[in-house]
């Protein structure tokens, strides 16, 4: 795709922006929130770098790569308004959610608070690291529904002691997708000294995030998300005091091979012999998102997160579990279905996320939590009204047939 076009696409609102996206025929994608699709510009950006380095890896690689990656990770640290130093590339922010893990000292007896709407790897993560050394993982239970900021900082910090070594919590949440008030969070642990980590892969292009001014410990992130940088991008920003000694879950040389002034992102930058390429695409993603217009496109997606929300509310009889506002939530939303005796476990594929899939192509999570049945619709640049349109009506026929057997 030229960059003539990519410019038309993003200043003429008469062209079809979903001209960026080569989707499955017949598919309704509402699912940008677990595995965002690339856009072509970014393809094909990934695209040219892969061919630089197949032309000569030994190049690439021990000349190149390094200096490369400082300029792509020195671009998205602008994004989140980082210092350059701080971030660093890791596949996702599972992969970032590990390294803390790994390289926070806990002993027994320690506390990690978490709260009831986090994403259940990350819990999974902390579960098996307090575990390992006789420390717990503490649960907040969050208010449900939610009706204002003040109440899910107290009701997180509530669960604080002299015990607690490290506060973790999501910018947005994953099953209840809730743009949880984390300034105030951020704010309110460092008057108490408190250490965190804040888990952000929704949160980068669907909220600004300025982690200057969150001023938090960690920061875990992927960038296939909203951001729609490939697939395997993500990272992890560290406070500057925490960066000696971090170490990644996977080990290799630890320095670059370019034989440049030794650094802590060499850990993390040379894993070995690797594909960078996606990562060299980020500064892409960016760019494709800021040619189109960062505000504009998290205005036109919330408005049709809202008019999910609306249609879901009145043809669905579901309920809300956040204000109707775009403090609450951006380009995704969640509502509870009218479905109060669901035994459905939460692991496995929800009955009526696979019945979507198998009668209408829909791609959509079902989410099982707290014992409620959410249903999570995500919407980018390539979502209409339309394919909202038509999960509402497939899910009414769902809901039918359901009360009547």
């Amino acid at each position: 795709m030229s960059n003539e076009r990519k410019q038309r696409m993003g200043q003429d609102s008469t062209l079809d922006i979903t001209a960026a996206w080569q989707l499955a025929p017949g598919v309704t994608y509402l699912n940008h929130g677990s595995f965002g699709p690339t856009p072509i510009p970014v393809l094909e950006a990934r695209e040219r770098w892969q061919r630089e380095l197949a032309a000569n890896p030994m190049d690439f690689f021990v000349r190149r790569l390094n200096g490369l990656l400082e300029d792509a990770a020195g671009e998205l640290a602008k994004f989140v308004n980082a210092p350059r130093d701080n971030l660093v590339f890791v596949p996702n922010a599972t992969v970032a959610m590990n390294v803390v893990a790994a390289n926070l000292p806990l002993k027994a007896g320690d506390e990690v608070l978490l709260n009831d709407h986090e994403y259940g790897a990350v819990i999974r993560i902390w579960g098996q690291a307090c575990q390992a050394v006789g420390a717990k993982t503490v649960l907040a239970r969050l208010p449900y529904p939610m009706t204002s900021p003040s109440e899910v900082v107290d009701a997180i910090f509530d669960k604080v002691t002299d015990r607690t070594r490290l506060l973790v919590v999501s910018h947005v949440t994953s099953p209840t997708a809730i743009i949880l008030p984390i300034q105030a969070i951020c704010d309110r642990a460092r008057e108490l000294k408190l250490p965190v980590c804040v888990d952000g892969p929704h949160a980068p292009a669907m909220v600004p995030v300025d982690l200057k001014s969150l001023d938090c410990d960690y920061y875990t992130a992927s960038c296939h998300k909203w951001l729609s940088a490939p697939l395997g991008t993500g990272f992890l920003y560290v406070r500057s005091r925490h960066k000696q000694g971090l170490r990644p879950t996977v080990l290799s040389w630890g320095r670059s091979l370019d034989g440049k002034n030794p650094s802590w992102k060499d850990e993390f930058h040379w894993p070995g012999t690797f594909d960078p390429t996606g990562a060299l695409a980020v500064p892409a993603a960016i760019q494709f998102l800021k040619d189109y217009g960062l505000a504009r496109f998290r205005e036109e997606t919330h408005a049709l997160a809202r008019y999910a929300r609306e249609q879901m509310l009145e043809r669905l009889q579901a309920k809300p579990i956040t204000p109707d506002d775009a403090s609450w939530y951006g380009s995704m939303v969640a509502v509870e279905l009218p479905l109060p005796d669901d035994a459905t476990p939460p692991g496995p594929p929800h009955p009526l996320q696979q019945w979507l899939w198998e009668n209408h192509r829909i791609e959509i999570p079902v989410v099982r939590w707290r014992e409620k049945t959410l249903l999570r619709v995500s919407a980018h640049l390539y979502t209409t009204r339309g394919q909202i349109d038509l999960l509402v009506e497939a899910v009414a026929d769902w809901l039918n047939r359901k009360a009547a057997t």
